[in-house]
């Protein structure tokens, strides 16, 4: 194991974040190292036109988005260790709406057009490793934008409507990201075998357990006064971008409680939940998943003639497969959300990174200011 030098790594760190700020990539950043049991940086930056206090501090909100989808992973597998599912049973075995699901492409005028029925069915596995085809472009965007945003929606009005929808591709494969529906799915099939709304299961199995007390799909009134606002420039000036009142995964209502990107949380709160997942399902003596469960969350799940890439889907995250992929070690795992937040486990060295953001500008998992934090991280060892 190669050992950080906090200095190197604490002066990269804030240059980095500087720059970040002075290119407009954001106004506010979180940025957490652990190493071990040390957390060996822990920083806030931030300017009142972000729409927060200066700085941020640990319990500032962030709209998560897609760093939802690791958490969601973690309740499927907890309803895997109780043996409530298995990754291999097909969507339609507690759905049934979703039995013989058919391939479908648009035509040149831009509607949908069916190529039959699929000859693999979607499983649970499909859906937490991005090869499914459901809810994935074009024809996934297409359908979750034809659903549009409605009073009072649910998990289950959201993965009723995407019944029968056609799938882009043939489950297993290909793969595709599938940025909502595809961990909707699987979210809902944890409702149905727990009895349990997905929220109240996420608070009872994860959350609670770990003490992650700002983790919720529905903020109280205080935390979304904690909430960070979400970063844009416009015509080139740093302005803050409001959501919708109410809202933490863009316009849609917190009755949602969207497996794929509706979660809020905190630097401080994430990080146990990554404590957790290098300790192979345990964080101090509270065990969330089993060492099997944890160990099969960063296995690459789908084969090189599927995803020949040096970075494969796990289960809810990504996992690096090759050297060639130089920021991290091959085994390191974790995700971004839309809005900028990103993570990484690297069990090699012990380490868990997280920056934490709200930015309408370089967002998702090409965003520049998580990539640039593990360069840093991979230039400050010893």
């Amino acid at each position: 194991m190669k050992t950080l030098n906090k200095d190197k790594l604490k002066e990269l760190i804030e240059k980095q974040v500087a720059e970040d700020i002075e290119y407009k990539r954001t106004g506010h950043a979180v940025v957490l190292v652990k190493q071990g049991d040390e957390l060996v940086y822990s920083g806030a930056f931030g300017e009142e036109h972000a729409g927060v206090p200066t700085p941020p501090k640990m319990d500032t909100m962030f709209r998560l988005a897609s760093m939802t989808k690791p958490i969601t992973a973690t309740a499927a597998l907890i309803c895997v260790d109780r043996g409530l599912i298995s990754l291999d049973d097909r969507i339609e075995k507690y759905i049934p709406e979703y039995k013989d699901m058919e391939i479908g492409k648009l035509d040149e005028e831009g509607r949908l057009v069916s190529l039959g029925v699929s000859p693999t069915q979607p499983t649970v596995r499909h859906c937490l490793s991005h090869s499914s085809g459901i809810g994935t472009y074009p024809i996934g965007d297409k359908i979750f934008n034809t659903m549009g945003v409605k009073p009072g929606m649910t998990l289950k009005s959201v993965v009723d409507y995407h019944a029968n929808q056609p799938m882009a591709f043939e489950p297993g494969k290909r793969e595709f990201y599938s940025p909502v529906v595809g961990l909707d799915v699987v979210a809902r099939i944890i409702e149905i075998v727990t009895g349990k709304t997905f929220a109240e299961f996420v608070k009872e199995e994860i959350t609670e357990p770990l003490g992650m007390v700002d983790t919720t799909f529905t903020p109280t009134e205080e935390q979304f006064d904690r909430m960070v606002g979400m970063f844009a420039v416009k015509d080139g000036v740093n302005v803050d971008d409001y959501f919708d009142a109410g809202c933490v995964f863009g316009n849609f209502p917190t009755t949602y409680f969207c497996g794929g990107a509706g979660l809020a949380s905190t630097p401080a709160d994430y990080l146990k939940f990554c404590e957790m997942l290098l300790g192979d399902g345990k964080r101090g003596d509270v065990r969330i998943l089993s060492e099997e469960a944890a160990l099969m969350m960063r296995t690459p799940q789908l084969p090189p003639e599927v995803m020949p890439v040096h970075q494969i889907w796990g289960l809810g995250v990504r996992v690096i497969t090759m050297e060639c992929y130089a920021r991290l070690p091959v085994g390191a795992f974790g995700w971004s959300g839309a809005y900028g937040t990103h993570f990484w486990i690297d069990p090699v060295n012990k380490i868990v990174g997280i920056y934490m953001k709200n930015s309408r500008n370089d967002g998702g998992s090409g965003c520049l200011t998580g990539a640039m934090l593990e360069d840093v991280v991979s230039r400050s060892f010893n």
